[in-house]
């Protein structure tokens, strides 16, 4: 018998089978906790060493795996998970993956060990990445009681907050046409990774519902980084911007590195050539000239991801996260 099993016969979730059979009833209706109970002795159920352990060992700890941490995108996310975090009396730690599925499950294996009551996912997924070990790992842990979100794509069988990357770049593109821009070029990250892939897609099939096609030679690869968009931004510069009227990127940090890059080569954002970005992350504004991007409400998408940890559902639940275009000075009037 699993605490599964146990779960379904009282007719509760998973996470309130968990709370009552390991002792932390705070939370729980009395008529649940008895249900909880009678079940457990009806199927004879006696939880593992170990989960119970990590259950017991969960109170106050909510685990953060992020891709860097010298990225605005995710200290934002990292604030509203801190945030509820908080009001939720948990403590927040987090661990870095850096964009390798690799890491990441050697990460959650050894926050397993650590016994978090909480495990929240960002990134995005890589593709060819076999994610078959890490939703074994993910399984494991949550059998033992824990909880796991992910900001990402939804395509693995947990809770998740995704963000509509794709819907997001496609109204940049239509606002970018509406402003009279029509040739353009796309600084992005390599193919497999999805959020650079979802929202490089989104863009190209904004443009061509105006008839406007982007010249495969403007549109460059690089590293998803600030150091990525600046080495980008060269490389177009190097063979010829030919005509080019304005450069996307597909987050704001690439964006800024464009900028900069720009700059370096006696041109003025905004003005010889318009930018924009992905995320608006605070530096957004701070730049000059501010940089037009996509909205996404990235500490509400942090705040959101713990609620949705601290849930009772125990069926994957898809929470969606709208963007927003936001036009500055970068992309002008042409």
């Amino acid at each position: 018998m699993t605490l599964h099993d146990v779960a379904r016969t009282a007719g509760v979730s998973q996470a309130t089978a968990s709370r009552v059979l390991n002792g932390s009833v705070r939370n729980v209706r009395q008529e649940n906790v008895d249900r909880v109970l009678t079940a457990a002795a009806e199927l004879d159920y006696a939880p593992h060493l170990s989960a119970q352990a990590i259950a017991r060992g969960s109170t106050n700890i909510a685990a953060l795996v992020v891709s860097g941490v010298d990225d605005p995108y995710f200290s934002s996310i990292a604030a509203g998970v801190t945030q509820a975090a908080e009001a939720a009396g948990l403590i927040v730690t987090m661990a870095v993956a850096d964009r390798s599925p690799e890491r990441e499950l050697q990460i959650v294996g050894t926050l397993r060990g650590m016994r978090p009551r909480v495990i929240i996912m960002t990134g995005s997924r890589v593709d060819g990445a076999d994610a078959r070990a890490l939703v074994e790992e993910l399984h494991a842990y949550r059998e033992a009681g824990g909880s796991v979100v992910l900001i990402s794509q939804h395509d693995l069988p947990f809770h998740t907050v995704s963000i509509d990357n794709y819907g997001g770049a496609r109204q940049l593109a239509r606002a970018l046409v509406g402003l009279g821009y029509r040739r353009l070029a796309v600084v992005r990250a390599g193919t497999g990774l999805r959020t650079s892939r979802d929202r490089c897609s989104g863009f190209v099939e904004g443009l061509r519902e105006f008839g406007i096609d982007v010249d495969e030679r403007l549109v460059v690869e690089a590293e998803f980084s600030r150091r990525g968009g600046r080495a980008a931004a060269r490389e177009l510069l190097q063979q010829g911007l030919d005509g080019t009227e304005l450069v996307f990127a597909v987050s704001d940090v690439m964006a800024i590195g464009v900028m900069t890059a720009l700059r370096d080569a006696g041109l003025v954002p905004g003005r010889d050539i318009a930018v924009a970005g992905f995320d608006d992350i605070g530096p957004a504004v701070d730049v000059v000239p501010e940089l037009t991007s996509v909205n996404v409400p990235l500490q509400q998408v942090g705040l959101r991801a713990m609620e949705l940890a601290l849930s009772d559902d125990d069926a994957p639940r898809i929470v969606p996260v709208a963007t927003n275009v936001v036009l500055r000075a970068s992309t002008p009037p042409r």
